[in-house]
């Protein structure tokens, strides 16, 4: 809970550096604004303040996130970091595309820039000031995971490349009389819209339910496969509902001749270790290994050991024998080539039948959720 609590104070932190600075900002244009008497510079500082309108979206967004789960939301409100980053790509989408018109204009109406000591000034500042307020903030973003962070320094960034386009563009006409204003204003637009998109894409797939990184699935394996008693591990399933609530379940293997007290102590181990090394709420389910020699053991054997050699099969485990029942119950993943799974069901339910006769077979489809 710290870390967590850390972690919000130090979005808090940077989205407060992000208001500064451009108030800051807007406060400098204003003032030369005024006393040069150009109406472009006072706008262009109240422009500015508009730019902080990031950085307050994203502090609403990491305050509400950090409210205590309720019965309607026994989760949590996590997620609502990720509303915030759509919110800012939305506004630099906004930006990118209305840049983008701007910029389509000045190609059929080129105008000729009029530009005096005090607004090169004034704009080499801002492009200075939007720079390193930029790269600060994606930077902590990175750091701190936070996608509202990382749409908010780029933002700022994006400011910055507009800017120094267009002194460049007004420098190459002044110095060649070469209008390149309107086609590299529309070139940076379309920069701007793909990176506006990219944005959106990270927490869109995310509340969509996004692919664990593989990383984390490679500690979890080598960490779970470590406890004694452990042999094989399965169907890793998380869900994320925010950068620091993670939920979810996996299996192991263990012999059965391990008993209720030692299967409960090792599942609780491991979801302990789950929850202090990776903040994640780990559900251990448990699937028995057959051993001695008895039915279950030769069942167990054959079946497995067939249906792993199947082209479309690319896991299998869960194998249990019901025997009063003469009933087997087994799970397979299938490559991911396979789309037909009642289809695949079939096949292997008939499969195993031949191989096993008097038994009852029901295969269940498996699928792998993080690999």
């Amino acid at each position: 809970m710290k870390d967590i609590t850390n972690r919000s104070q130090q979005i808090i932190r940077t989205s407060v550096i992000g208001i500064v600075a451009n108030v800051l900002l807007a406060a400098f244009k204003a003032v030369v604004g005024i006393l040069a008497s150009s109406v472009a510079i006072v706008m262009d500082a109240i422009n500015n303040l508009s730019d902080a309108l990031s950085s307050i979206i994203t502090i609403v967004g990491t305050k509400l996130s950090e409210r205590p789960a309720d019965r309607k939301h026994p989760f949590g409100f996590g997620r609502v970091e990720y509303f915030s980053a759509i919110i800012i790509a939305v506004i630099v989408l906004i930006a990118g595309v209305t840049s983008f018109i701007e910029s389509v204009k000045k190609i059929f109406e080129p105008t000729q820039p009029e530009y005096t000591t005090v607004t090169l000034v004034v704009i080499i500042v801002a492009i200075v000031v939007k720079l390193v307020l930029g790269r600060y903030v994606k930077q902590q973003g990175k750091r701190l995971k936070s996608d509202a962070l990382i749409a908010s320094g780029s933002d700022a960034l994006f400011d910055a490349v507009i800017t120094l386009a267009t002194l460049l563009s007004a420098g190459i006409m002044l110095l060649w009389h070469v209008s390149i204003d309107g086609f590299l204003g529309a070139l940076i637009s379309l920069v701007i819209i793909k990176a506006g998109i990219e944005m959106l894409a990270s927490p869109v797939n995310e509340l969509l339910g996004a692919r664990i990184s593989q990383e984390l699935v490679h500690d979890i394996k080598k960490e779970v496969a470590a406890f004694e008693g452990v042999h094989g591990m399965f169907d890793i399933i998380l869900h994320n509902y925010g950068p620091n609530v993670l939920i979810g379940s996996l299996h192991v293997n263990v012999y059965d001749t391990m008993d209720a007290h030692d299967i409960h102590g090792l599942t609780r181990s491991i979801s302990e270790q789950m929850y202090e090394r990776h903040g994640i709420v780990m559900t251990v389910g448990v699937y028995a290994i057959a051993t001695g020699e008895n039915r279950r053991t030769e069942l167990q054997s054959k079946v497995m050991q067939t249906l792993a050699k199947h082209k479309d099969i690319v896991q299998v485990h869960g194998f249990y024998y019901f025997e009063k029942e003469h009933r087997l119950s087994v799970d397979v993943v299938p490559d991911i080539s396979v789309h037909d799974d009642a289809a695949l069901t079939s096949q292997l339910t008939n499969e195993i039948k031949a191989l096993v006769p008097g038994e009852e077979v029901t295969i269940v489809i498996d699928h792998n959720y993080s690999e």
